[in-house]
């Protein structure tokens, strides 16, 4: 496996504001005539949560693994915290995708099938991957390179969607707390014919971040004919990553739930669907 971590700034040349992070892992699957010869695989940049004041470690790497073992080249995304708000999380996820687009070849990469998973606010930020990328502030810091800030699916695991019944720690900080980008960032009125498909899922019960975020998003694409899938599973806590021992917190049972963990299988079920596998 090749490990490197890349400075998105520095790489595109873009002045890093005060505070700022922007660094991206890779995490890619060696090539050997042995066993795999020239294959060419999809992408997955995994997106962890942490409401935009800290990054979930249980929805970072292991989730990357669970992805490399299924034949993705994977990358993980350091993105920028409170107190910096909007637009520099786009920025740096839109620094993120054409980072692998350019380089899909030295990576091994298919460039048509690079997808985001994101968990809760990082599920906000692959939304907005999936609804702004095309908005003037990425075009603005990417100039001509912003052609290759569009996914090509996103994942969207309890996500932040919405401005209202909503986790507010997320949207004030995303916001900047101004009640008029709060709504601009209700990503369930972003979305438009020309959104990335997605596939969603949450729990109904979810103690945290309402389920009806997921739904909102889901009613919109279905409004605009954009495909998508949503999983809404009877009971689990808010913030489960993978559902497995893998990912719990430890002491804690209710982290580790056999009926929701099948989220993943169904996910790769719908990236093939797609068209998302290796090719040799």
């Amino acid at each position: 496996m090749v490990l490197e971590r890349i400075d998105l700034y520095k790489y595109f040349g873009i002045k890093r504001e005060s505070g700022a992070e922007g660094y991206l892992n890779a995490y890619i699957s060696h090539t050997s005539n042995e066993y795999c010869g020239n294959r060419v695989r999809p992408a997955m940049l995994v997106i962890p949560g942490g409401g935009y004041q800290m990054r979930s470690d249980r929805e970072n790497e292991p989730v990357a693994f669970k992805f490399l073992a299924e034949g993705y080249n994977c990358f993980t995304l350091e993105y920028s915290l409170n107190p910096l708000g909007y637009p520099t999380q786009l920025i740096e996820g839109a620094m993120a995708v054409a980072y692998i687009k350019e380089n899909a070849e030295k990576m091994h990469i298919l460039k048509d099938k690079v997808c985001a998973i994101g968990f809760s606010a990082g599920g906000h930020l692959a939304g907005m991957l999936a609804t702004l990328y095309d908005a003037e502030p990425v075009k603005d810091a990417l100039k001509e390179k912003s052609a290759l800030a569009k996914l090509n699916a996103v994942i969207l695991s309890y996500p932040v969607i919405s401005a209202f019944d909503t986790h507010e720690d997320t949207m004030n900080t995303i916001s900047n707390n101004d009640r008029a980008l709060r709504e601009y960032l209700s990503l369930e009125n972003r979305v438009n014919t020309k959104s990335v498909p997605a596939f969603i899922w949450a729990t109904f019960d979810d103690n945290d971040v309402p389920s009806t975020n997921s739904m909102k998003m889901a009613t919109a694409y279905q409004k605009n004919g954009v495909k998508c899938e949503l999983h809404m599973f009877k009971s689990g806590v808010h913030g489960l990553s993978l559902a497995t021992n893998e990912t719990a917190r430890e002491g804690d049972v209710r982290y580790i739930n056999p009926e929701v963990a099948k989220w993943f299988d169904m996910s790769i079920s719908w990236l093939k669907g797609l068209g998302f596998d290796f090719i040799k």
